[in-house]
């Protein structure tokens, strides 16, 4: 809710009405005049100001215009993204076990990349949709689960059990969401494996590589050696 505030205008008619008043019954041809009908008016103001309060309402801000792509499918993903992490942000705030609390800062900010990665390659979101459907929400219940029943302040073979159970995979959940992300830059890696894999055979053809390097300086010295013996061979003295 947003409060407004609005000044009443009764104050300002009020001392309007005073000047006029004050001109119709009394003549205003000197500068104390001016001051009398001035000092009337004020007092008037002051007055009405006191006894007309400021209107205070309650206004329901409006809600912010909901993100939109073009793309439905990409759109509910984002909307769905949103609400899962305001909802481990809450969980993050209730539950006091830090072990816990740290894996879901990391959940926080893996899901939050995820999504971003997502929303700037759109055609990636088949490769997510599971994560969605499945991996994310079941996640969401292990923790509610975890908030639940240590909200309840005692210990028991239940309540221990379920907490405990819910600590155990939590690593697992993380690595999980940390290799759902990765996933996403397969294609990225690959193309990077194949333009270095061009490049090279390019610079090895150039003569540009480490490799072609070395050997030609290898072969540098054998070569002068047998131009030498060449040489050498060619040459007949007669005595």
């Amino acid at each position: 809710m947003k409060t407004i505030v609005r000044k009443s205008m009764i104050p300002l008619y009020a001392t309007a009405v005073t000047w006029v008043l004050y001109a119709l019954l009394f003549p205003l041809y000197q500068v104390k005049h001016f001051i009398i009908a001035a000092i009337a008016a004020a007092v008037v103001g002051l007055i009405g100001r006191a006894l007309c309060k400021d209107v205070v309402e309650e206004v329901p801000e409006k809600e912010p215009e909901p993100e939109t792509t073009g793309n439905e499918e990409l759109d509910k993903m984002l909307a769905d993204g949103r609400a899962a992490l305001a909802e481990l942000r809450r969980l993050d705030d209730d539950i006091a076990d830090e072990k816990i609390s740290a894996d879901i800062v990391k959940l926080e900010s893996v899901s939050n990349r995820i999504f971003e990665q997502v929303k700037a390659e759109p055609r990636k979101l088949p490769q997510i949709r599971k994560f969605m459907s499945y991996y994310l929400p079941t996640t969401l219940k292990l923790l509610n689960a975890y908030d639940q029943v240590s909200a309840q302040g005692v210990d028991g073979e239940n309540i221990n059990a379920t907490k405990d159970k819910v600590a155990g995979i939590m690593d697992s959940i993380v690595a999980a969401f940390e290799k759902q992300l990765d996933s996403l830059f397969g294609d990225q890696a690959l193309d990077i494996s194949t333009d270095i894999t061009v490049l090279e055979n390019m610079m090895a053809r150039e003569g540009f590589s480490d490799d072609m390097i070395r050997k030609s300086q290898q072969s540098a010295p054998s070569a002068a050696a047998a131009a030498e013996e060449d040489t050498g061979e060619g040459i007949t003295l007669e005595l």
